[in-house]
């Protein structure tokens, strides 16, 4: 039989793709743009020494830089997404690094500004505030500066750090290139006889294969790559570590951990106590496990049975039509106003829906402040795409929301509330899935599918976490990151979290190694915390309506105008107290229970 393989970014239908020309019409545009920034970055300079002259000149420094880095993301996103079409287009990878290279200069050319803002007296800075009512938009900007004003170094230091950003990214840099463009996996032969090749956006189905056979081939080439260069690999990780270890020293900090939590103000002691929430959820965790290696009657329970499904279910490909209506229905107790601008994204070109060759592999939202939020996907008709779908417009909105209600300055949410828009619509969907179902094998089914999100996004998202606070604190004692290290670390920790009935095989040992979230460090605890929100989130709004919805748009809104921990609380959720995160642990306990009643009747 033929080869099945992936479709050229040329065959794609122009309905299927995103609308890039809604942030520049022509590549031509975007050079122009480029070329007026690099003009104006040097206009920065002329403020230096000045900030403190007057209220106006303070005010009109701070518009000059955000009116640059407006322009900057634009160019920067777009450079991005082009070559996230295709990776392998060596035209985007010269605009990628070009705006890299131009992201570096206007840091530099900012250097001067945060170190001479905090040289202003305080009292001075609130004289400012009093007599200049154009810098209450940065207000918190401010306040946020002073905040970390022991961890902002001497302008020429802030200049060199700055610089640094050239090859700082250079570890992710690599990595990217080699998992998205280099990588090849090779074919199996699916359970029809047919060859398949072997893809990132692929792999996630075939593990979900019925067939045994089909999923251990699978697994089996597709660690292949990564083992044949998991020394280089291995160098990757511990350079990334040490560039979290060096910046962090620099800035006083006690460690890189600390330093990431503090952008956005959460203390440790979350990133902790999520922790030791799950490590108390393990023996319910293990309990779903042990139901698994039943239902699916294996003797051994391996890696690679992890995401077979566990009920059986009449074969479905759901099109990107049937999906989309699904998620309008599904989000329904979000109102009319949040399905209309769900519509809107559906219409005018916001998603990239399928894959192609040397397409970025997995799904995301991202944009510039002033157009439209993008979605990219790569589309594969199964539900898990459908939750995807809902995830990922859920993050679309927030940011639609965010940039509806806030200047350019105030818009940006922070990381520790990004996952909570797009957990809450996955939250939404289920509940309504599991409503219009009676049949108790697909009620067991959405159930299963719904512990493996919270199993994928909770569980697996913690010892994610947990595996870089120890490699973090391993290079930071003077540890070395070998390849045997890691390998070995993340094998006892799989022992750990998976239970005795699962088989640690050697090949998920180097599951670390193709993680691309591991290169922007401290990222992952937050799907866990941002899932336990969600959860929070969902059960107000079904339970309180109108009300709660009104709340959560609020939250929606906020950009970084509040502090993300005050954020959720405006929508009614305190992630402060463990309690959130025991409470979603509950629920994932209260459904193994359901799970496994269900599964005793057929």
């Amino acid at each position: 039989m033929s080869e099945l393989s992936s479709l050229q970014r040329s065959e794609q239908k122009v309905e299927d793709t995103w609308k890039l020309e809604d942030l520049y019409q022509t590549d031509t545009l975007w050079e122009e743009a480029y070329k007026n920034l690099k003009e104006k970055i040097p206009g920065l300079s002329g403020f230096q020494g000045r900030l403190s002259q007057s209220a106006a000149t303070f005010l009109e420094v701070l518009q000059y830089k955000s009116q640059l880095e407006e322009q900057m993301e634009r160019i920067y996103v777009y450079a991005n997404q082009k070559l996230h079409e295709d990776t392998r287009r060596s035209v985007y990878q010269d605009f990628v690094t070009r705006a890299d290279n131009l992201l570096v200069e206007l840091g530099s050319a900012n250097a001067y500004i945060a170190p001479e803002i905090l040289s202003v007296p305080e009292e001075k800075l609130k004289e400012f505030f009093r007599e200049e009512k154009g810098l209450l938009e940065y207000q918190q900007m401010v306040a946020d500066l002073l905040r970390q004003k022991e961890h902002i170094l001497p302008q020429e230091i802030e200049e060199l750090l700055s610089q640094t950003g050239e090859f700082s990214n250079t570890a992710d840099d690599v990595f990217s290139m080699f998992n998205n463009a280099d990588i090849r996996f090779g074919s199996i032969v699916d359970e029809k006889g047919i060859n398949v090749e072997v893809t990132h956006a692929r792999f996630g189905k075939l593990m979900e294969n019925k067939d045994r056979r089909v999923r251990k081939d699978a697994f089996e080439i597709y660690y292949r790559p990564y083992q044949n260069f998991e020394n280089t690999l291995a160098a990757l990780y511990q350079a990334n570590a040490k560039k979290d270890a060096f910046y962090a020293k620099v800035r006083h900090y006690n460690s890189a951990r600390e330093a990431s939590l503090s952008d956005s103000n959460i203390p440790v002691s979350v990133y902790d106590s999520l922790i030791e929430a799950v490590h108390g959820a393990l023996p319910v965790f293990h309990r779903y496990v042990a139901l698994r290696k039943r239902l699916l009657g294996v003797e051994e329970l391996h890696m690679y049975d992890v995401y077979a499904p566990l009920v059986e279910e009449e074969e479905q490909k759901i099109s990107f039509n049937q999906a989309k209506e699904m998620v309008k229905e599904g989000l329904q107790p979000l109102g009319k106003e949040y399905g209309e601008l769900l519509e809107k994204g559906f219409t005018e070109r916001w998603i990239d829906i399928y894959e192609n060759q040397g397409k970025r592999s997995g799904a995301y939202s991202w944009g510039a402040y002033g157009v439209h939020p993008y979605v990219l996907l790569n589309y594969n008709e199964s539900l898990d795409h459908v939750f995807t779908l809902a995830h990922e417009m859920g993050h679309a909105l927030h940011s639609y929301y965010s940039n509806q209600n806030q200047t350019y300055v105030n818009a940006g949410y922070r990381l520790f509330v990004a996952e909570v828009a797009s957990t809450c619509n996955e939250a939404l969907l289920i509940k309504d899935l599991l409503k219009k179902t009676e049949d108790k094998k697909r009620k067991a089914y959405l159930i299963n599918y719904f512990l493996e999100q919270f199993k994928g996004t909770v569980f697996r998202q913690t010892m994610f976490a947990e595996f870089e606070k120890m490699t973090h604190e391993m290079v930071e004692q003077g540890e070395s990151l070998n390849v045997d290290t890691l390998k070995t670390l993340y094998h006892e920790l799989n022992q750990k979290y998976f239970g005795p009935d699962m088989v640690i095989d050697p090949q998920i040992d180097m599951e670390w190694s193709r993680i691309p979230h591991f290169y922007e460090s401290f990222y992952v605890y937050q799907y866990a915390t941002g899932f336990a929100a969600a959860m929070a989130l969902s059960r107000r709004i079904l339970s309180q309506g109108e009300e709660a919805v009104r709340d959560y748009k609020k939250f929606l809104s906020g950009g970084c105008s509040l502090y993300p921990i005050d954020l959720l609380k405006v929508a009614g959720v305190d992630m402060e107290k463990p309690e959130t995160v025991k409470e979603a642990l509950g629920i994932f306990e209260e459904f193994v229970g359901q799970m496994e009643e269900l599964t005793m009747q057929f």
